[in-house]
């Protein structure tokens, strides 16, 4: 994961973590998680192959709701 990293410029460093922090934030789960792990390694990639406009958005779509948590619209509530 690190090896990616140095391929990556600044701004897409700050890129990559503001998502991850968000994303982890939303997922009540910690960046040093393994489920935070798992969401650099993916926006790392993401921001590496696809739109940087929409990571945070695409690592929603791809890693979904944190296991075991209970999202209100998965489960129907309003």
């Amino acid at each position: 994961m690190l090896q990616s990293l140095i391929t990556l410029s600044d701004q897409e460093i700050e890129l990559v973590i503001t998502a991850v922090r968000q994303w982890c934030t939303k997922n009540h789960c910690e960046i040093d998680s393994n489920e935070g792990r798992r969401a650099l390694t993916l926006a790392i990639d993401l921001v590496q192959n696809s739109a940087r406009d929409r990571l945070l958005q695409n690592l929603t779509d791809r890693l979904g709701p944190r296991s075991g948590q209970m999202d209100p619209e998965t489960f129907g509530a309003s």
